[in-house]
């Protein structure tokens, strides 16, 4: 006789107060956010966001760790994501440039908000499917996580404003036109992104990796914004560069098993051909 399955733990209709606390740090963070960009004060609206991802990473841990995960949290959860990663950076992303390129014609600006727009309901979207699908393989993300997104986007918002002190120009605008887009398609992608939860962080670790965590505050620390953007920017762009590496490995493989093994030949029409068919 087989042993019975243990019943699936079911989440708990409670709520709690230190989890919850967080994620209204996050919510809070998100709406300073968009507060600060109205007002025009776009530093502070870009280092929000990433007080909100701090929030973010910070209550879905304590919940595991003191066991007070509910329905309830991760609803309030995902509502609080989509506030601060979703439209928080669009609304950051219009003030800051894509509003301006109305002043270049209405054809500009109407991409412009659309664009902003667009982020906003990848977000949503992005949220969704990561509410309703359960992860085959935990160690990667199924497109661009949503915080991730907001960094590139805010920290672009961010480092433009300590670049460009005056206009950014039509150049300027169209590029955070395409950033605010383009990080808007890849969380709604299917590229792999690393959750990095392969790795073990209780686990003892060489002293050469430690040295790396002064380093790495040092380096952010220099210029954060600049370092924020080209961190995120990196991961972003990772799962494409992924994506692309992969695919040719794969036609390498295909090809050299063709090459060692003409007899059977990997493409169908080269097997009519050998067979005489015409």
């Amino acid at each position: 006789m087989e042993p019975e399955k243990p019943p699936e733990r079911q989440q708990s209709r409670a709520i709690y107060l230190l989890p919850n606390l967080l994620t209204t740090g996050c919510l809070f963070s998100g709406f300073y956010a968009v507060v600060a960009s109205i007002d025009g004060n776009f530093r502070r609206a870009g280092f929000a966001i990433f007080v909100a991802m701090i929030f973010d990473t910070l209550d879905g841990r304590i919940a595991r760790l003191t066991r007070s995960e509910s329905a309830f949290g991760k609803e309030y959860d995902s509502l609080a994501d989509m506030v601060s990663f979703g439209l928080a950076p669009a609304i950051v992303a219009y003030q800051w440039g894509v509003e301006r390129l109305f002043e270049y014609g209405k054809v500009w600006g109407r991409l412009g908000w659309l664009a902003a727009f667009f982020y906003a309901v990848c977000a949503a979207l992005r949220l969704a499917r990561f509410n309703t699908r359960d992860a085959a393989d935990k160690r990667w993300f199924e497109g661009l996580p949503s915080p991730s997104a907001a960094a590139v986007v805010a920290g672009f918002v961010w480092a433009s404003t300590e670049e460009w002190r005056g206009e950014p120009g039509l150049i300027g605008l169209i590029v955070a036109l395409l950033v605010t887009a383009a990080a808007g398609g890849l969380m709604v992608s299917s590229f792999k992104y690393s959750s990095f939860k392969q790795l073990n962080w209780d686990g003892p670790v060489k002293f050469a990796t430690i040295v790396l965590v002064p380093l790495s505050f040092v380096l952010i620390a220099f210029h954060p914004p600049l370092s924020l953007l080209l961190v995120f920017g990196g991961y972003a762009l990772s799962g494409p560069v992924l994506w692309a590496v992969h695919r040719r490995r794969k036609r390498v493989a295909q090809i050299a098993a063709s090459a060692a093994n003409p007899a059977n030949p990997a493409n169908p029409a080269d097997q009519r051909d050998a067979s005489g068919d015409g």
